[in-house]
């Protein structure tokens, strides 16, 4: 699997994760015969803020986890790698000087 795939996996799965967790939470606080506005607003606040705890959390407990739940959790228990492109690689040698 390229570093590429892997890290858009292990973006977009936990923001699916955070997206479920929001959407849980949206139904859970209110009633089921809350006002459609009010909870539409609310699962729109919540999701962002699920998405960053949610990968926030699965980072942090990564490395305790066995792969195949890394896997569930973050899309894949491979890390990619980011080596900096040749010109970036010029740009900082240049600066040392």
């Amino acid at each position: 699997m390229t570093d590429r795939l892997v890290s858009l996996l292990r973006t977009a799965i936990p923001a699916l994760w955070g997206t479920v967790v929001a959407w849980l939470v949206s139904t859970g606080i209110l009633a089921p015969h809350a006002a459609a506005g009010v909870q539409a607003e609310l699962t729109a606040a919540t999701t962002p803020i699920a998405i960053g705890v949610v990968y926030l959390l699965a980072r942090l407990v990564e490395p305790h986890l066995p792969p195949w739940l890394t896997r569930i959790i973050l899309g894949s228990n491979i890390q990619p790698t980011y080596r900096p492109s040749s010109g970036d690689v010029a740009e900082t040698t240049q600066g040392r000087g």
